[in-house]
């Protein structure tokens, strides 16, 4: 009896089509985070009908300081994902249980203190994104009220890499699913039905959060029994095993909050209208371009297992079909956003100068994303592979010489729009050159593996 069968778990990755498995676990992981993103949309639209744009900028700028805590999640959450998957692939089930189970506890650990340190500071940070007056306030009432809640996100997101690394991408969506159906059905209650605004918008979120934690733990701990007693001899080993990828990750994602805020500084200079304009485009990015984060992770336990069962030539098959999938779906979205623009204009009621930076997005600033999407996959590659590193250095490369020069000189020169062709320029050069990378990488794993 082989060692997969005494575990009880078969690495179904290793076997059978590659385009099927990043089909199907793209899709259950989109369904999921494609209802997060449209309640999200949806609770946005809401916010919008109150008829303030002060509030529309509010909520964008305490979105965009939330997005460094659950950056940091994200990246803990793919290196969970990464480390038991790979105990899945080599056959070996109890690591597999030992990893879920000491990882998740730090998880929770390191969420507080990073939650603790960054409560008392929310204001600053807002005011250095370009939040001023009452806007300032309106964002850091709603950080007050919801950055608790991010440790219950950070370990839902941890379980549903767990989910998705015992290769159950169903349950796994159910996890992203669960915390999205309790926003649609307590954000339009909250806001309008109690009369709350914006803070019963914040008070979803920490509903949902519960929520999304909530799921997690049913499917990782009823359904498959990965969550165990912990064994305290071995819970500083695996913080450190955990660590070593899960820093290189936190530090890529850390580049994306870092250019989106510095982008959203340049963006403030222009105006309230201008940042309400680019707090509606990242809702519509999230509804359009979610499968991307979908495809991101649900490539990494698909690499994962085949790099633990050393099938070289899987991996490389692997990459081929999710740069080709993601590619021709950005191009899809784009086109249906440039069609769709006259009607998303309309649902927002944009003001002028709203409505001006929207409708170029939907025409030209989209084409940003058919490279970004490939710089989500290049990275995905890199952190399950053993080179975290590289992921690291193309998202800050982005971030910083992709990002900051191109945005300046095009705010300079043309306005909004021009600093949105900057993150267009930078986007293309890095994901270009993550892509080439990344094939450069396992076509040297593959050698490797001849020469031993």
């Amino acid at each position: 009896m082989s060692v997969e069968q005494k575990s009880g778990h078969r690495a179904v990755f290793t076997h059978g089509p590659i385009m099927r498995h990043v089909v199907v676990m793209a899709a259950t992981g989109s369904i999921g985070l494609m209802a997060i993103f449209v309640v999200d949309l949806l609770s946005l639209l809401y916010v919008s009908w109150l008829g303030d744009h002060s509030l529309t900028a509010a909520v964008g700028y305490a979105t965009q300081l939330s997005f460094f805590v659950i950056s940091i999640s994200i990246g803990l959450s793919i290196a969970v994902g990464a480390l038991v998957s790979r105990a899945i692939g080599s056959g070996d089930r109890i690591k597999a249980e030992r990893l879920a189970t000491s990882c998740l506890i730090h998880v929770g650990i390191i969420s507080s203190v990073i939650t603790i340190v960054a409560y008392p500071f929310r204001g600053d940070l807002l005011h250095l994104l370009g939040a001023r007056g009452a806007t300032l306030d309106t964002a850091s009432t709603f950080l007050a009220i919801t950055l608790p809640s991010t440790v219950p996100l950070a370990l839902g997101m941890a379980m549903s890499g767990l989910l998705r690394a015992a290769g159950d991408a169903r349950r796994s969506m159910y996890v992203t699913l669960g915390g999205g159906l309790v926003t649609a059905v307590f954000d339009p209650l909250l806001i309008f039905g109690m009369g709350l605004g914006v803070q019963g918008a914040a008070i979803t979120t920490d509903i949902s959060r519960l929520a999304f934690a909530g799921v997690g733990v049913w499917g990782c701990m009823r359904v498959h029994k990965l969550i165990g007693r912990p064994q305290k001899y071995m819970l500083l080993s695996d913080l450190k095993t955990l660590l070593a990828i899960a820093l290189p990750v936190i530090l890529t994602n850390l580049a994306a909050p870092v250019s989106t805020s510095y982008a959203m500084s340049v963006y403030s200079s222009f105006g309230e209208a201008t940042i309400a304009a680019v707090t509606i485009l990242d809702r519509l990015v999230g509804v359009g371009y979610g499968a991307l984060f979908a495809l991101s992770g649900a490539v990494g336990p698909i690499i994962g297992q085949n790099y633990g069962a050393r099938l070289y030539d899987r991996i490389r098959r692997t990459l081929i079909d999710c740069f080709t999938l993601a590619i021709g779906y950005t191009i899809i979205v784009w086109a249906i956003l440039w069609l769709a623009s006259p009607l998303i204009l309309r649902l927002f009621s944009a003001s002028e100068e709203s409505a001006g930076l929207v409708l170029f997005f939907c025409r030209f600033g989209a084409l940003a994303w058919v490279f970004l999407g490939c710089i989500f996959v290049a990275n995905a590659a890199f952190n399950n592979l053993g080179y975290p590193g590289l992921s690291t250095l193309f998202n800050w490369g982005r971030a910083t010489l992709g990002t900051i020069p191109f945005v300046t000189l095009g705010a300079h020169y043309w306005g909004p729009e021009g600093a949105m062709l900057g993150i267009v320029a930078g986007a293309a050069i890095f994901g270009t050159a993550a892509v080439f990378v990344a094939f450069q990488i396992t076509s040297r794993l593959a050698r490797i593996k001849l020469l031993v």
